[in-house]
């Protein structure tokens, strides 16, 4: 089992940026894939970005040019620095990591974009 903390959440005017940290315990070998996840009030939860162990990244359309996904593999950690925030960025934000055919989360943090 992987557990996942999450940190960095909070309120942001329109325009501005945030970075969410996620650290990576437990039964950490042989991770996959770690990335973010968000789901606003009474949406579906989406992909916001990942990337593989590889160095291989995936962005949502919204966010690209505007969040950058990190890792550090040695650390287990994975960030997710976030420029230009909108209203529409306005969601709880959850750290995921596929190790295997599991699939672990955070407990998500919130990010309040303001306008």
């Amino acid at each position: 089992q992987v557990q996942l903390v999450e940190s960095g959440g909070g309120l942001v005017q329109s325009g501005g940026s945030l970075r969410l940290s996620c650290v990576a315990s437990g039964s950490i070998v042989n991770i996959n894939a770690m990335g973010w996840y968000r789901q606003a009030s009474g949406k579906q939860r989406e992909l916001v970005a990942r990337m593989t162990t590889g160095g291989t990244t995936v962005y949502a359309d919204p966010v690209k040019g505007r969040f950058t996904i990190s890792r550090d593999n040695a650390k287990n950690t994975v960030d997710l620095q976030m420029f230009n925030l909108k209203p529409e960025d306005t969601a709880v934000y959850s750290c995921n990591a596929v190790r295997g055919p599991s699939t672990c989360w955070g407990q998500g943090t919130q990010v309040t974009g303001s306008s």
